[in-house]
């Protein structure tokens, strides 16, 4: 069973996501909170596993109300929901720990997928958008001077080195945005075998969670954005990834 709490300023929104989680008998919603303070109060009451936050609220917003949940230490994953693509907004969500974010016009079914899979410790990025996330994530990296790239070049080629190839394969597959259980697939490893890799990879590269193993895999060639071109066909039920394996 997974618990949700629901955030959102406008109760109308707030109800029609209660009824549509409701339809579904593995997810519960434990409250709601109309702003963020409430939901940094609820959150620590109630210790849902999900809290599905909106950004722009009157008072604190979802930004801030993400990072002191995630900074208090707690259970809950933050799904971020949010009106544009890629924005301020999204962007500062995940560098406040959020767990992803969705847009509000997600599909029904998208977003039940992605609050089941945020609770199962993956993180969720609006179909389509993997590409324009590195791409930001990539453009607000700090510059460098010409020692501190090569210090830093060296510091990442020596993490990509400690990985074991089936980590390297792991991390490819994070990369092009694949759940645990897409890469179980794909890799035919049990969805437990592949947590255990996603921690060891997280732990020798030091990164904080997916979002920063993505950026990782974009700076050592492991990956590369797709290149910009005419809309892909996506199947119902899989969606086509956005990051590549390099060549060669």
């Amino acid at each position: 069973m997974t618990t949700v709490l629901i955030v959102d300023d406008h109760a109308l929104q707030r109800f029609g996501f209660r009824v549509l989680l409701e339809q579904h008998p593995d997810l519960t919603v434990v409250g709601e909170a109309s702003h963020g303070a409430e939901a940094v109060r609820k959150a620590a009451e109630l210790r849902p596993d999900v809290v599905l936050m909106d950004v722009r609220m009157p008072g604190m917003d979802g930004i801030e109300a993400t990072r002191r949940i995630v900074e208090s230490g707690g259970r809950s994953h933050v799904l971020v929901l949010t009106t544009f693509d890629i924005d301020e907004h999204a962007y500062d969500a995940l560098r406040a720990g959020a767990s992803g974010f969705l847009l509000k016009d997600a599909l029904p079914d998208e977003l039940v997928a992605g609050i089941r899979a945020v609770a199962a410790g993956d993180v969720v990025i609006a179909p389509g958008l993997t590409r324009d996330l590195i791409d930001v994530f990539s453009d607000r990296l700090p510059s460098h001077t010409p020692g501190q790239k090569r210090q830093l070049a060296f510091l990442t080629q020596r993490e990509h080195a400690s990985l074991t190839r089936r980590e390297r394969e792991v991390l490819t597959a994070i990369a092009s945005g694949w759940s645990n259980l897409e890469i179980g697939e794909r890799l035919s490893l049990a969805e437990s075998t592949v947590k255990t890799h996603v921690s060891h990879i997280l732990a020798k590269i030091g990164a904080r969670d997916r979002v920063q193993a993505v950026i990782f895999a974009y700076d050592i060639g492991l990956v590369r954005p797709a290149r910009p071109g005419p809309p892909r066909a996506v199947s119902a039920d899989r969606r086509a990834p956005d990051a590549l394996p390099a060549a060669g």
